[in-house]
C-alpha cells in the first residue's frame, strides 16, 4: 500500500499582501515602498527555520527579533500558555492581588539574576520597561532627597525602545527627528565603538578613553544633577557594537565615584545570548537595574521588566506609593510562558552549550568571512556577530574604504540573503546575525555557508553596478 504525500494547503500570498497594505501599518518601515514590493508572509517555524507563504525555507539567523532563543516549534511552552488560559488568562497585579505564575517567575528570576537582585517589576515589553526605569530612578532620588537628580546619560546609536521615553534614551538620530526627541533630560555621549573612534589606540586603551566621555558628561552636567547611565552591553540594533574589555569596569568605577546608577539593558543580551543569563555577569557591569524581555519568553507571549538592586529596593519600598504601572504588568499567561522557557534553557544546558561548545565554534566560523573580498572585519561575541561591508579593504580597519551610505549596499546585501534562505539583518553596511541558542555546528556550518554565497552574490552585483574598487 503506498501513501500519498500531504501537501500543505498555502495561502493565497497575494490576497494577504493587499490586505496588509490596506490595513497593516508596520513597524520602521517605508509603507509606499513595501505595498509596491508586496510583504513577505511567514507562515510557519520549527527550530531555526521558517517558511513563508509560498512554501520557501529560510534560516532564521536573526531568532526573530534577537529573542527566539530556544527556537521555534516548543508545544511545552504552548501548552503551558493553554493551561494557564484555561485556568485564569488574565488578572491584573493592581489591588493587593498577584496571581501564581507571576510570583513564581519573579522567584525564578530572584534565583538565576546577578547576586543582590531579588526584585522584578513585570512590563510588556522591553520599551515599557525602560520607560519604567526613567520613573524608577528619579523616584530612588526623590526619597533620598535629592530631586534635581533627573538627568540619565545613554550613548548615540543605542537603542532602548521606540516609545517617548524609550526612542529618547536611545541615541539614534532617524528616531530623535520624528517626534521632537529626545524629552528632557536625557543626554548622549559617542558609543565604545573601537573602528569608528580607536584609532591610534590598542582596543584596551580605547575601552578606558571610551568610558571617560561619561565622566566628561557628569562633570559638563554637575554630578548632583545625573541620576543614571544607561548602556546595552553589547549594542545590538546599533549593529552588534562590542566594546573593548576595559569598558565596562570602567563604566562601573566612574559611576561609584559619583554615586549614580548604572542600568544594563539586557532586552537583547540576557537569558543565554552570550553564554550566560546575563551578560552583565560576563562584562563586569556591576548594575543597579537590568532590563529584560525578548529572550524570557523565547518571544512566544509579549513580556517585559526591570530586575532592580537591593540597593534599589529598599529605597523604593520603604519610600510608599510607586505611581507606575501597567495593565498587563506580570500577565499570568506570559509568566506561564517564561518559567517553560527558563525551564527548557536550564534542563537542555543551553548557557553550557553556548559558553562552551557553539559560541567558540561559531566564532571561528565566522571570523573565516573575514577573508572575503566584500568584508573588512567580521567579529562575535556569545550569539551575536557582525560584519563590515566595505568597497576596498586594508590590513589596520580604520583604513577601510567604505560605500557611500546613500547607496544601501547593507539593504543589497540583505536581499540576497532573504533571496538565497538565510536572514541576515543589515545596519548601514554591518551585517548582523543572533540565531537561536539550540543551533548546532552543523547548522552553524550550512549558515556560514548561505553567508558566504550571499556575499558572492552581492559582490558580483555590485561589481556590475562598477561601484566596487
Amino acid at each position: 500500500m503506498t501513501t500519498t504525500p500531504i501537501v500543505p494547503v498555502l495561502p493565497d500570498t497575494q490576497a494577504l499582501q493587499r490586505l496588509d497594505a490596506a490595513h497593516f501599518l508596520h513597524p520602521f518601515t517605508d509603507h509606499k515602498a513595501l505595498a509596491e514590493k508586496g510583504v513577505r508572509v511567514m507562515v510557519r517555524g520549527d527550530g531555526i527555520y521558517l517558511w513563508d507563504s509560498e512554501g520557501r525555507k529560510v534560516l532564521d539567523a536573526m531568532s526573530g527579533l534577537w529573542c527566539v532563543n530556544v527556537g521555534y516549534g516548543r508545544t511545552s511552552i504552548t501548552q503551558a500558555v493553554a493551561r494557564q488560559m484555561d485556568t485564569l488568562p488574565f488578572y491584573n497585579s493592581f489591588f493587593n492581588t498577584t496571581t501564581i505564575p507571576a510570583v513564581q517567575l519573579a522567584a525564578k528570576l530572584a534565583r538565576v539574576a546577578p547576586d543582590g537582585f531579588r526584585h522584578v517589576f513585570f512590563t510588556g515589553s522591553g520599551s515599557e520597561a525602560n520607560d519604567t526605569n526613567v520613573r524608577m530612578v528619579r523616584r530612588y532620588w526623590d526619597l533620598q532627597g535629592q530631586p534635581e537628580r533627573t538627568v540619565i546619560i545613554s550613548r548615540h546609536n543605542a537603542y532602548h525602545g521606540s516609545t517617548m521615553a524609550g526612542a529618547s534614551l536611545g541615541g539614534m538620530t532617524g528616531m530623535h527627528v520624528q517626534g521632537g526627541l529626545p524629552i528632557p533630560g536625557i543626554v548622549h555621549i559617542n558609543q565604545p565603538s573601537y573602528a569608528d573612534h580607536g584609532m591610534g589606540m590598542t582596543p584596551e586603551e580605547f575601552g578606558v578613553h571610551a568610558a571617560s566621555w561619561l565622566e566628561e558628561r557628569i562633570k559638563e552636567l554637575g554630578p548632583d544633577k545625573v541620576a543614571a547611565f544607561i548602556g546595552e552591553p553589547i549594542q545590538g540594533a546599533g549593529g552588534v557594537i562590542i566594546p573593548p574589555v576595559t569598558y565596562w569596569p570602567e563604566i562601573r568605577r566612574i559611576c561609584d565615584k559619583y554615586d549614580i546608577l548604572l542600568i544594563a539593558d539586557e532586552v537583547i543580551t540576557g537569558f543565554g545570548r552570550l553564554g550566560k543569563w546575563f551578560a552583565s555577569e560576563q562584562f563586569g557591569i556591576g548594575p543597579d537595574l537590568i532590563t529584560f524581555a525578548k529572550g524570557v519568553t523565547s518571544g512566544y507571549v509579549p513580556l517585559g521588566g526591570v530586575l532592580v538592586s537591593d540597593k534599589v529596593a529598599q529605597v523604593l519600598v520603604a519610600g510608599g506609593d510607586f505611581n507606575h504601572g501597567f495593565t498587563y504588568s506580570g500577565h499570568p499567561v506570559a509568566c506561564a510562558a517564561a518559567l517553560e522557557n527558563i525551564r527548557i534553557i536550564e534542563e537542555e544546558k543551553l548557557l553550557e552549550q553556548v559558553a562552551h561548545d557553539t559560541a567558540p565554534y561559531l566564532k571561528a566560523r565566522f571570523a573565516s568571512l573575514a577573508a572575503h573580498p566584500l568584508v573588512g572585519t567580521a567579529e562575535s561575541c556569545g550569539f551575536v556577530a557582525g560584519l563590515n561591508l566595505v568597497r576596498r579593504k586594508a590590513g589596520n580597519v580604520h583604513y577601510q574604504v567604505k560605500f557611500d551610505p546613500s547607496l544601501g549596499v547593507g539593504m543589497i546585501c540583505r536581499g540576497h540573503m532573504f533571496d538565497n534562505g538565510v536572514i541576515m539583518r543589515a545596519v548601514g553596511d554591518r551585517m548582523i546575525i543572533a540565531p537561536p541558542l539550540i543551533m548546532t555546528r552543523a547548522q552553524i556550518d550550512e549558515m556560514i555557508g548561505l553567508i558566504r554565497l550571499c556575499l558572492d552574490r552581492t559582490l558580483e552585483d555590485l561589481e556590475r553596478r562598477g561601484w566596487m574598487g
